[in-house]
């Protein structure tokens, strides 16, 4: 038994260290999303974002026990500019944490169902890798408004959490189950729910409604 999250590839143990340290900061273009919303008609390469909705207990729970890691009043929303340099980073990115990071379940790893944090001792699931590649890609310079925390149910209706970083060119997703980054209509899943671009702590119904998981973090026969 195996948490959907949990799955994938793990190579090797992420240190302290390493996970605090500071990397080269990327020069990261931004465009205004307004200013691309009026000059273009909505694309399917974006997420049809509808309506405020309920905050996930794990992004709640994890900014209690995070001073300061969720502050921040509301910002301008910003798209990264999808240029070739940029676009190598965020997969440059996704795959380090993918390799350095152990797939657990928050069960064998916590002892409770779901729980989000950074992987400090080098060991988590989907929701501990989403916040990971959302930290170091905030370090390198890259804007708060287009690295979105994001819950998806797969075609089992399980949950499982991954970050969308909002570029020019569509809404790309970074998985723990994938090393490629891809648009969101390239996975296999059914997008729930995400942050806001304007404020972190308000997050936004994608599409029509669904039944939202119970937790993200859950154990299923595979």
């Amino acid at each position: 038994m195996k948490s959907w999250c949990a799955k994938g590839r793990a190579a090797g143990r992420l240190g302290r260290g390493l996970l605090l340290g500071a990397l080269a900061v990327v020069a990261c273009a931004v465009a205004p999303r307004g200013a691309q919303a009026a000059a273009s008609a909505p694309s399917p390469a974006f997420m049809p974002i509808v309506a405020p909705t309920t905050t996930p207990y794990g992004w709640a729970d994890f900014c209690r026990r995070y001073a300061g890691a969720c502050d921040g009043g509301p910002l301008e929303p910003l798209d990264v500019v999808a240029s070739p340099r940029t676009m190598k980073e965020i997969e440059r990115v996704n795959r380090w944490v993918n390799a350095h990071v152990e797939a657990v379940t928050d069960m064998d790893h916590w002892g409770v169902l779901d729980q989000w944090d950074y992987p400090t001792d080098g060991r988590g699931d989907c929701e501990d890798f989403a916040l990971l590649k959302r930290k170091i890609l905030l370090e390198e310079g890259f804007p708060r408004q287009a690295l979105l925390m994001t819950v998806v149910k797969d075609a089992g209706d399980q949950g499982h959490a991954v970050l969308t970083v909002k570029t020019s060119a569509g809404d790309y997703v970074l998985d723990n189950l994938a090393g490629d980054v891809k648009l969101w209509t390239r996975t296999p899943y059914r997008f729930v729910k995400r942050q806001s671009q304007a404020d972190q702590n308000v997050w936004m119904q994608i599409g029509d409604p669904t039944s939202e998981p119970a937790y993200v973090s859950r154990d299923a026969a595979r």
